[in-house]
């Protein structure tokens, strides 16, 4: 990185590549005082500020490789960077500031991606990200009335920018990539066309800066700097992830599901260590521990499963319930989060209250790591769970180490590392998270997508699992999956056949195909009650199935390159500026094109081919032209999906597709092959 001395200023360039620009009329850095107003409901986090002051720190002085930034009001100096590397490190700020605003250079056809784990847009130009962790909401769009019903009931409703797992990390077009290093509560704004505005409400520790010849290598440049997973087990994307939470019923209903044909690799029971009703629907027991009530056989069902070649995952959280077992065990030790007046804190989850295990204490981190998770939970016969929540934190709690407000947004990644710690001399086991931050890449196993709503629509649907996968695979999460059939279901939301149908065509060209019963399962149609919807998912599994040898490939790839097994279709093919902003596509690999079809009723696609070579119609053999828009028939059952001809997955997935065809199924050609 380069400091450039201009004649009213300074420009900052890393190569050939400017980064921003001083000026006393347009300066780079502002900074002030603020007082932030944070409030949790559940979850879902009103976050609004007190701004006291603000001041563009308009005087510079230049000193080799530090920036001294002025205003006579805090003098002598309001903030120090140095340059090391290709980063601007904090090395002094004036007492009291806690409020700062960087602008970048931007250019008016640039376009963005990353931002952690986005659902709405896969391109955040043109809008205002705020980075904290929360829950997304409920329908995440202000104009549906779903949205609506759901702030009215418990300011649930969420917004476009709302994600279990933000990241103050940006890629640009410009093959370059921003990280600011911080868990303060931060603002990427997007909406000028000639700046990139980043604000941050505490004094960040560095601005990192990254650029590269082309995407892939920027992409593996970021997966370095943020640190790779351990290999996904071949073993979870050998198949389906059945997911019952059905008591001791689960089990029958289990062998019925393998009785259709479905190629199930492994039981999931979140119920596994009990369950409440509520009002939002059917709850866990937050107490873990293997419940006999609810599974009076379990040991030897989990036996039984093991015999057969089939896994047995269960459900974990960072909290215990207070009617539990666990909880006053962990409050006598004092591994619990207290509050203001010194008492146990108590988190208000709907109908039922919990302690939150303070992991900032080592010996509380260790404790859960080692007692609950794996004693209790790997060695009880499990090969690995859900590990769920992670963005609760309240900011008013009282830690053993550190500040709520600072740790809310990393408690994702501690709550990571001590997943990891369970299962670290354990390559075969696996937990998935929905959770994120910086640094949770080294630490996390698989990703998932959260919990959609039970539809179609445009910022809570099926589609938002492709958005999530791929600006979440930028920054260094190779694996990602999603509820098949979507998890909420609320205010008379059920799921259609239709639904489950087409969420199963799109879960099984990802690594791991998982369903999940929902919120109220009692409610929504379930993968064992229609024969249709089941006979569907079975052929899709043994799909699934008979593509491990491709997954096989991507998952050493990842760990050799940093790439994701999802990836945008500019990742490719970087000079095809029409598949930039696609975000309803995605490619496996680099020869194979996925194009889900996310719309009800649809028996068409129309996709945009990436040019540079021809594709292929998995289904027909038909061969469309690269850079031409094909117009292809999707009914259910047969997803629109695309190969690059002559490539090893051309062949795999040709003989996969007609191993699994029904008699009926559409001929392939041998163009395919």
């Amino acid at each position: 990185m380069q400091l450039t001395r201009t004649e009213d200023g300074f420009e900052l360039w890393l190569g050939e590549r400017l980064l921003a620009r001083h000026s006393a009329e347009a300066p780079f850095a502002t900074a002030g005082r603020g007082t932030a107003r944070i409030e949790m409901h559940r979850g879902n986090f009103d976050v609004a500020d007190d701004l006291h002051e603000r001041v563009p720190l308009s005087t510079v002085e230049l000193d080799g490789a530090c920036i001294h930034f002025r205003e006579t009001s805090w003098s002598p100096r309001a903030l120090t960077l140095e340059i090391q590397d290709n980063a601007l490190v904090v090395s002094q700020s004036a007492e009291g500031l806690n409020r700062f605003w960087f602008r970048l250079h931007a250019e008016p056809d640039e376009q963005v991606w990353g931002c952690g784990e986005q659902m709405s847009y896969l391109n955040l130009r043109h809008r205002r990200f705020p980075l904290w962790t929360s829950e997304p909401g409920v329908g995440r769009d202000k104009t549906t009335d779903i949205t609506r019903q759901a702030d009215l009931e418990g300011r649930a409703g969420g917004d476009y920018y709302t994600t279990n797992y933000p990241q103050p990390t940006f890629l640009s077009s410009r093959r370059i990539a921003v990280h600011l290093e911080t868990t303060a509560y931060s603002v990427f704004d997007f909406t000028d066309p000639d700046t990139h505005l980043i604000e941050t409400w505490a004094v960040p520790q560095r601005l990192e800066f990254f650029a590269a010849p082309d995407f892939i290598a920027l992409v593996s440049q970021l997966s370095t700097r943020f640190g790779r997973p351990p290999r996904l087990p071949d073993w979870i994307m050998a198949g389906a992830v059945i997911g019952l939470k059905d008591g001791e019923a689960s089990f029958d209903r289990l062998q019925c599901i393998r009785d259709a044909g479905v190629a199930v690799t492994a039981l999931w029971c979140e119920d596994w260590a009990g369950v409440r009703q509520t009002s939002f629907g059917l709850r866990l027991f937050w107490d873990w521990r293997w419940s006999a009530t609810r599974h009076p056989d379990l040991p030897s069902r989990i036996e039984a499963l093991a015999n057969d070649g089939i896994r047995f995952m269960g459900y974990a959280n960072p909290y215990l319930c207070t009617d539990g077992s666990l909880f006053p065990q962990a409050e006598a030790l004092g591994f619990l989060a207290r509050n203001a007046e010194g008492a146990t804190y108590h988190v208000d989850f709907g109908e039922f209250e919990a302690g939150i295990v303070d992991f900032t204490k080592p010996e509380a981190a260790a404790w859960f790591a080692h007692s609950v998770l794996r004693r209790g939970m790997l060695e009880f016969g499990m090969s690995g769970w859900m590990a769920d929540f992670g963005e609760y934190l309240p900011i008013d709690a009282i830690l053993a180490n550190g500040c709520a407000t600072m740790l809310h947004n990393a408690w994702p990644t501690i709550w990571a590392e001590v997943n990891a710690a369970a299962i670290a001399d354990r390559p075969d086991a696996v937990f998935f998270m929905r959770a994120g931050y910086t640094g949770i890449q080294p630490h996390n196993r698989l990703l998932w997508a959260g919990d959609q709503c039970v539809d179609f629509s445009r910022h809570d649907g099926i589609g938002t699992v492709i958005c999530g996968a791929l600006s979440s695979g930028l920054l260094g999460n190779p694996y990602h999956h999603s509820d098949i059939g979507g998890y909420t279901s609320l205010f008379g939301l059920v799921r259609t056949p239709e639904l489950f149908m087409r969420w199963t065509e799109m879960a099984a060209f990802t690594p791991v195909m998982r369903t999940h019963e929902g919120n109220r399962p009692r409610d929504n149609l379930q993968l064992d009650q229609n024969p249709l919807v089941l006979a569907h998912f079975a052929r899709f599994s043994q799909l699934h199935r008979t593509m491990l040898p491709l997954f096989q490939r991507l998952a050493d790839e990842a760990v050799v390159t940093g790439l994701p097994m999802q990836r945008p279709l500019f990742l490719h093919f970087p000079d095809d500026l029409g598949v930039r902003n696609e975000q309803t596509a995605f490619l496996l690999g680099a020869d194979v094109l996925v194009a889900p079809v996310i719309e009800p009723g649809a028996v068409t696609r129309v996709i945009r081919l990436p040019a540079g070579c021809d594709w292929i119609h998995l289904w027909s053999g038909a061969i469309h032209p690269g850079g031409s828009i094909a117009t292809v028939d999707a009914a259910v059952g047969y997803p629109p999906v695309f190969i690059r001809p002559n490539s090893v997955d051309a062949k795999l997935l040709a003989e996969a597709v007609f191993e699994n065809c029904d008699p009926e199924g559409v001929p392939l050609s041998e163009s395919c092959l």
